[in-house]
């Protein structure tokens, strides 16, 4: 039914358009008695094997919705009732800001590809309090955190802290995004001072909270493998729980799209199929370099099952959908939570009826 009916009609409006739609949509579901449940019972895929627990949290399947989609938290418990085993909301900001002018977001069809120059557009801290402070027991938040693109990067760690301490009780892990467009210098962002300027002032705030937040890093797949390496021994060396990898790529190399069409595109992170392979050779570098002792959610390409398997293959322990969610629709996670059960179910079959060892002749 997507693919056939609601795609070509979503795919016949502008991005921003469609993606207005779909969350109106699911807001409206949602105020619906019973609607929230309907959409499970069409969508979510239950299973124990599907389980995981990360950084001290039970997942219900390790499929996640990556940052840009609820922006402002609008729709997490609708999305969450699809069947993704938990949301990330944002980016947000302190204040509300508009972002790029549009058009910002462009389809690539023939590379199942998007490119986005939206410059963080949001509401603002407040607006997302109202969306969040609702009820959503057992619905998984995440909150994406970046700083306003007018603070001047002196002043991004208080930012990051005015957020992390406002939405503190709201959230149950939070992703510090060091690598958002028009927000962040990734030469400056990426570097370890910067990045401790930023995260220090949060690990000393939750050192004195009851409960505790898990606090990732969000990279982008830009960066040499030097530069990797630097913040993977950050990740080793402070409190921090985990990174997200990866961000949009603004390599356009290897594309089917017209140099003439990405001309007239200009500027902007490139996410979809093309960026599959180097977000899964991030996360196996990060996975190797720290040990495998660390959680790694990788996000960055995945459109099919065999994507996913290869991204946790490469040692994530969650994966995050944004583009294949909006090419292959909400059939996309339940595919995926399928063909992991079918996996282990056949690994079970495996260990349980072992190859018997070949005799000497």
């Amino acid at each position: 039914m997507y693919r056939s009916i609601i795609k070509p009609i979503l795919f016949s409006l502008t991005i921003e358009r469609a993606h207005s739609a779909v969350l109106t949509l699911l807001r409206i579901v949602g105020f619906i008695p019973g609607g929230r449940w309907l959409l499970g019972k069409l969508y979510a895929v239950r299973h124990p094997a599907l389980e995981r627990e990360v950084f001290g949290l039970r997942f219900p399947n390790p499929v996640g919705l990556a940052a840009g989609f609820d922006r402002n938290g609008e729709a997490f418990r609708e999305l969450a009732a699809l069947g993704f085993g938990f949301v990330e909301v944002g980016t947000l900001t302190p204040r509300p800001q508009a972002g790029n002018p549009r058009p910002r977001i462009f389809r690539l069809p023939r590379d199942r590809a998007i490119i986005q120059r939206i410059g963080l557009s949001n509401r603002g801290l407040e607006n997302a309090i109202r969306h969040l402070r609702r009820p959503h027991a057992g619905v998984l938040v995440g909150c994406n955190i970046g700083k306003n693109a007018a603070t001047p990067a002196e002043n991004a760690p208080a930012d990051y802290l005015r957020l992390f301490r406002s939405l503190y009780q709201y959230a149950d892990y939070f992703t510090v995004n060091i690598s958002c467009d028009n927000a962040c210098r990734e030469g400056a962002s990426h570097a370890r001072e910067h990045i401790l300027q930023i995260l220090d002032p949060l690990f000393d705030f939750r050192r004195g909270q009851s409960e505790y937040r898990p606090i990732m890093l969000k990279i982008s797949p830009d960066m040499t493998d030097e530069v990797i390496d630097g913040i993977t021994d950050v990740l080793l060396s402070t409190p921090l729980d985990g990174i997200v990898a990866t961000n949009g790529t603004h390599c356009r190399e290897g594309l089917r799209t017209s140099r003439t069409s990405l001309d007239k595109i200009g500027t902007g992170r490139l996410s979809g199929a093309p960026l599959t392979a180097r977000a899964v050779e991030v996360v196996r570098r990060i996975h190797t370099r720290s040990g495998g002792t660390y959680p790694i959610i990788g996000t960055g390409g995945l459109m099919s099952a065999d994507d996913v398997r290869a991204m946790l293959d490469a040692g994530a322990d969650l994966v995050q959908l944004y583009t294949g969610y909006i090419y292959e629709g909400p059939r996309l996670v339940r595919d995926i939570c399928h063909a992991l059960i079918a996996d282990a179910e056949r690994h079970s079959r495996a260990d349980e009826n072992p190859t018997p060892p070949a005799t000497e002749q």
